[in-house]
């Protein structure tokens, strides 16, 4: 599969889902690395007119999940969000935020990703780190 079509596949799956909510876009892919954007506005604001870091940490887990299934057989394997943790580094009031999901370990039952949220000038934002689990399903879907 090409990588746009990897792109148009993830996007599309992102109708009606927090993804669509937060306005996350997958931009770009790779072997080991996926890219989103996020728009920061009011939509993601916490009280203080910042990027909510809810929102931060919410762009980061939906990238490396997906990151995560396009390293698996989806007929086969589930992907199950272990731990998420997340330093926010900077604050920001608008514009758009890119995330970049990089795999630090792709095991058999685990993978570990490193996320780097990063602004339109590429100050780091936030740096987040993710595991998921990845697990047989029960009956592979045809």
């Amino acid at each position: 599969m090409s990588e746009q079509e990897t792109l148009e596949r993830l996007n599309a799956r992102c109708k009606g889902t927090l993804m669509e909510t937060l306005g996350i876009v997958y931009t770009a892919c790779g072997a080991s690395f996926l890219e989103a954007t996020m728009p920061v506005s009011p939509r993601v604001h916490q009280p203080m007119g910042l990027l909510h870091g809810g929102a931060s940490v919410a762009l980061a887990e939906s990238v490396g999940s997906a990151a995560s299934a396009m390293l698996v057989n989806p007929r086969e394997f589930a992907i199950l969000g272990l731990e998420i943790s997340a330093n926010h580094l900077k604050s920001i009031k608008e514009g758009v935020v890119t995330a970049r999901a990089e795999i630090i370990h792709k095991g058999r039952s685990t993978h570990l990703w490193q996320i780097r949220i990063t602004d339109e000038q590429g100050a780091l934002i936030s740096l987040c780190k993710l595991t998921n689990m990845i697990q047989p399903l029960k009956s592979k879907v045809q």
